[in-house]
């Protein structure tokens, strides 16, 4: 009922808003729901476009998780319209011809994009982030100095962590520095037991990496949401670009030159005056002199000149057993196993137990005789005896060089194992060359039991002044033997 004061327009027009109202509203409808777009029952690609625009303008609006899901179902509707629709198909003769279909597709694929860039950050991507960071601290090769900034940068982001998730990061609780909790000073002892060994450093990251892991468990365990938890998450991906970025400022190996890297690693601080031209030749004469493994295979390593690669594995075999360390040894063997003779030698002059394996698999190689002679000799000072079997049947390979035999035989000798003396006996016994029935004299006077000296003794009258001597040689250690009986 009107009091004769209302405008009989105003009132029109109140009740035409409240019928459209109610329209746009529907029974029991919200307003967002009302405003969700609507794919029409006989779609055109026109009408297609206008829906997509539509969802376009929801994503842009779009706040939360659940926004970003309708957008996406949103889109599974638009897929199956697409599908759905009549639309005209492009002429395949004419590579510029219109595809309709094609592009309303590329519209939803991009949709797509939209929403998975307008998702997250989550907390998950800050624990990747973490554990990302931690295998850089574990794989770089450090300097000094870029092990104080990485340490830096880790101190500086469990403390932002720890600002950020108060309740499950305790800053103070998580251990950076493994010396920290050691209030005493290292003795000079442990200092320098420290600067040879490098643990100390290597415990070092250890904390590093598990400060990290500490971190990146109070992260997942502080069950943190895209939505709720915006504002926290943001803070902890802006820590962890922090991270990231201190330790790619931090210094690695990899960013010095050589002759730096050398230098930091002390390699020229054993030259005084010197004469020798380079000077990593002549610190590496005096390295080879001191027994300093490491820093020759430094040189090895760092120094890729044909010159100083041959200095530094010449000075590996002059020095023999004096060079055998885990690191010389694996360095060698690696060369070995691609059939390097100089290496193969190196590994004899060491004797080094070690590349018996590797080495017997090359004595049957009758294609490479080079190779044979190398491998007879090493496995020879290296005492192999699980070579004897297969260097007695070089011995008596068709196959074998004539000129290879002999190294076969005295690789028997040096070994000593009694089993060889009869293969070796069958050679003497042979109508071989005299090179090879004197390797074998030779190998049976090695060996020096009374069998293998008897079996050579009596070839002292032999016609081959080669193989006579031998058998002199031999007859006199029997005398010997017997006068002291």
């Amino acid at each position: 009922m009107s009091n004769g004061d209302d405008d009989p327009a105003d009132a029109s027009e109140e009740a035409d808003a409240a019928d459209d109202a109610e329209e746009a509203g529907g029974a029991g409808e919200s307003t967002d729901a009302a405003a969700a777009p609507t794919l029409p029952d006989e779609a055109t690609e026109d009408s297609l476009n206008e829906y997509l625009d539509e969802i376009a303008a929801l994503l842009d609006d779009a706040e939360t998780e659940a926004d970003l899901d309708d957008v996406d179902a949103l889109l599974d509707d638009a897929e199956a319209g697409i599908e759905e629709a009549d639309l005209p198909e492009p002429d395949e003769d004419d590579e510029d011809a219109d595809d309709p279909r094609g592009d309303l597709e590329d519209r939803v694929a991009e949709l797509r994009e939209g929403v998975e860039e307008a998702r997250g950050p989550y907390a998950e991507d800050v624990v990747d982030a973490i554990e990302s960071a931690a295998a850089t601290l574990e794989e770089t090769e450090w300097t000094a100095d870029g092990r104080d900034d990485a340490a830096d940068a880790v101190t500086a982001f469990v403390e932002a962590a720890a600002d950020a998730v108060d309740d499950e990061v305790d800053a103070d609780a998580i251990e950076t520095d493994p010396d920290a909790a050691d209030d005493a000073p290292a003795d000079a002892e442990s200092d320098a037991e420290s600067d040879g060994s490098g643990t100390d450093e290597d415990d070092r990251i250890d904390a590093l990496v598990s400060a990290l892991d500490a971190v990146a468990a109070g992260v997942a365990d502080a069950d943190l949401g895209p939505d709720d938890d915006a504002a926290t998450i943001a803070a902890l991906i802006e820590a962890t670009d922090a991270l990231e970025s201190g330790l790619d400022d931090a210094e690695e190996w990899d960013d010095l030159e050589t002759h730096e890297q050398l230098r930091a690693e002390g390699y020229y601080d054993v030259l005084g005056h010197y004469k020798d031209f380079p000077v990593e030749w002549a610190a590496l004469k005096e390295h080879e002199a001191r027994g300093n493994v490491d820093m020759i295979l430094l040189a090895l390593h760092s120094l890729t000149s044909d010159f100083m690669e041959r200095h530094c594995l010449e000075a590996f075999e002059r020095m023999g057993k004096r060079g055998k360390t885990e690191a010389s040894l694996e360095e060698l063997l690696g060369r070995a196993e691609k059939r390097d003779q100089f290496a193969i030698r190196i590994l004899g002059k060491m004797a080094a137990g070690e590349a018996t394996e590797t080495l017997v698999e090359y004595v049957p190689e009758n294609s490479n005789p080079q190779l044979q002679k190398a491998t007879f000799k090493a496995l020879g000072e290296i005492g192999a005896s699980e070579a004897v079997q297969p260097l007695a049947d070089a011995l008596v390979d068709d196959g074998t060089e004539e000129l290879v035999r002999p190294h076969a035989a005295r690789a028997l000798g040096l070994i000593g194992d009694a089993r060889a003396v009869d293969p070796l006996a069958d050679v003497l016994a042979g109508d071989g060359s005299d090179d090879d029935r004197a390797a074998a004299a030779w190998a049976l006077r090695q060996i020096g039991t009374r069998e293998a000296l008897e079996t050579v003794a009596e070839y002292a009258d032999e016609r081959s002044f080669l193989v006579s001597t031998e058998g002199e040689k031999a007859q006199r250690s029997l005398d010997a033997a017997s006068a002291t009986a």
